[in-house]
């Protein structure tokens, strides 16, 4: 895909999650690109433990389907835990609240919809209309921490290269809410445990979700700087 050149400090600035693709897909060319930018990520002690399912065309509508039916019977196997609990009382959970209330705002779903809410959701599962999804399984290294930072290291890399080439992609914590349904769909090891996916593609700029975007926290909220002086100061 032709694209300009660009500043790595604009390709980082520009990414952001999008949640609304067109059907068109990606040039096979085009995506063995990305992922081998991607396998250029680091990882501990160079295991590279990142297993890669890349799945578009009539294996993604099936994919899609065996979800949604899963959902629909409450058939969740998700290989790591996610509860909005444990992010606390404190800034953790108010930035997620924040992000959630942005999000249904930006498509028009009050608080109070339920049924709205839970049908916003199940775009995940969808895909978002993406016409590719890649799913990302690990092996299970002691606690499995240090592989998860190395696949969200991946991840970041793979999410570059798509902005690189003016794609899009997101992050999806949800489909790893259904690792059983995906691993036999894709006749997946069991031992390889599903952590997220990334949907991508080309951003649809018409889509409900397509003016929807998050800040982030000034870097004094994240960062604390000991003998480096100037590096948090505010930039007139």
């Amino acid at each position: 895909m032709p694209h300009s050149p660009r500043s790595f400090a604009d390709i980082v600035r520009s990414r952001r999650s999008v949640r609304g693709f067109l059907p068109q897909p990606v040039a096979a060319s085009d995506i063995r690109a990305v992922l081998e930018d991607a396998q250029r990520a680091p990882s501990n002690c160079n295991t590279q433990p990142w297993q890669v399912h890349v799945v578009s065309g009539t294996r993604r509508d099936e994919l899609s389907a065996r979800l949604l039916e899963a959902d629909r019977d409450g058939r969740t196997s998700p290989d790591f835990s996610f509860d909005y609990a444990d992010f606390g009382d404190g800034y953790y959970l108010q930035r997620a609240r924040e992000q959630g209330a942005a999000y249904y705002q930006s498509l028009g779903v009050e608080r109070s919809d339920t049924r709205g809410r839970h049908e916003a959701a199940l775009r995940n599962l969808e895909f978002f209309d993406a016409p590719h999804v890649a799913l990302l399984f690990m092996p299970q290294f002691g606690d499995g921490v240090r592989v998860a930072g190395d696949l969200g290291m991946y991840a970041q890399t793979f999410l570059l290269a798509l902005e690189a080439r003016g794609l899009s992609g997101i992050p999806q914590t949800m489909l790893g809410f259904y690792a059983d349904v995906v691993r036999e769909s894709l006749g997946v090891d069991p031992e390889m445990r599903l952590l997220f996916g990334i949907s991508f593609g080309l951003a649809d700029p018409e889509g409900p979700a397509s003016t929807f975007r998050m800040g982030r926290v000034p870097l004094a909220e994240s960062v604390v700087a000991h003998d480096t002086p100037g590096v948090l100061d505010e930039v007139s």
